[in-house]
């Protein structure tokens, strides 16, 4: 079996793996789709080791169960593979954050084989059922991205009654304006590529603010009476968003950071937080609990989260998926299989 691998160069590159196997507690994955991630761009420009199977937004049908397995999964199910297994034993793993489990932590497409590959061995305890009113698309882009942006928009409890200004609009951000629509709320959508802008407003956006060349926070102050938004997300990382995604919040307003970026300073509380006592939120991708429900969300609300992919690449074709991702001006780009 081949696989997509990060070479120590720096480069995309393949190698051959075998076949994938279940052990007790695991399953086999037949990948149907694999989403690339902002999370991979700064995998492959932090070379890697090359001994793994990248990609950790897979989806795709159960091929093979060992025993013991949950009594809900069968051989032919639809999954989305949850990328993180912890120990499942501490506090943090029983909260159902095991992302941050102190004693073990396997993450596909990290320190596991993950889904850039035509199959795929995961804990049986990591594959999350995929509505049948989803596409395989739709699914791998919630089990990162678009369930990030789910989440941190869940924790402001955006609702028709909020202006949210959602900084950064790949494929976080993006979903982020689609997501906050369908729960009611005006969008206003700041990028510095017009591109992006263009998705934007595509998926809904009220208002797109290219913050390269105007005020953002002004421009938000603008479309919002002079009071602000009521709550902002904050998807790219960028310092300078980050400081934007504070100051364009009104009096009693929220902010949700979800965006990691690569600036290693501290984020430096602005007076505005502190004398509107603003709300701030970290958000770090979701749990597996909170995965089910994002897509009950997207069913029940019917997103159409395969507006979100612009771009399908077959396994073969994975530096030319990786280049056009690099780019920036893309929405989600995904491997069909």
């Amino acid at each position: 079996m081949r696989g997509i691998v990060f070479e120590p160069s720096g480069s995309v590159g393949f190698k051959e793996f075998p076949h994938p196997e279940a052990g007790p507690g695991e399953a086999v994955v037949r990948v149907r789709a694999s989403g690339i991630c902002g999370t991979d761009l700064q995998m492959l420009r932090e070379p890697q080791t090359g001994v793994v199977v990248s990609g950790h937004e897979a989806c795709g049908d159960i091929v093979e169960l060992k025993a013991p397995s949950p009594p809900g999964l069968r051989i032919g199910d639809r999954v989305m593979v949850y990328h993180y297994v912890g120990c499942g034993v501490c506090e943090l793993c029983a909260l159902g954050f095991e992302q941050a489990c102190p004693n073990r932590l396997s993450q596909y497409g990290r320190s596991a084989n993950g889904g850039n590959a035509p199959y795929m061995l995961a804990a049986t305890r990591a594959l999350i059922p995929l509505p049948d009113e989803l596409s395989y698309n739709a699914g791998a882009a919630l089990a990162c991205g678009t369930g990030t942006a789910w989440v941190g928009l869940r924790k402001m409890r955006v609702s028709g009654a909020d202006s949210v200004a959602i900084f950064g609009q790949g494929p976080v951000g993006l979903s982020g304006t689609l997501v906050a629509k369908a729960m009611g709320a005006r969008v206003m959508a700041v990028d510095i590529t017009q591109a992006r802008l263009d998705l934007a407003r595509a998926a809904g956006a009220d208002h797109v603010i290219n913050s390269r060349n105007a005020d953002a926070v002004a421009t938000i102050r603008e479309f919002t009476h002079g009071k602000g938004a009521t709550a902002s997300l904050e998807t790219s990382g960028s310092t300078s968003a980050r400081a934007q995604a504070l100051q364009c919040v009104r009096t009693l307003g929220q902010c949700c950071l979800v965006g990691m970026g690569h600036d290693p300073t501290s984020l430096e509380i602005t007076r505005d937080v502190i004398l509107k006592s603003q709300t701030v939120f970290g958000s770090w991708t979701f749990t597996r609990a909170e995965l089910l429900q994002a897509a009950r969300f997207m069913v029940d609300a019917t997103v159409h989260l395969d507006s979100l992919i612009t771009h399908r690449f077959s396994f073969n074709e994975a530096t030319e998926a990786f280049r056009v991702f690099a780019q920036g001006e893309s929405g989600k780009c995904v491997f069909v299989a």
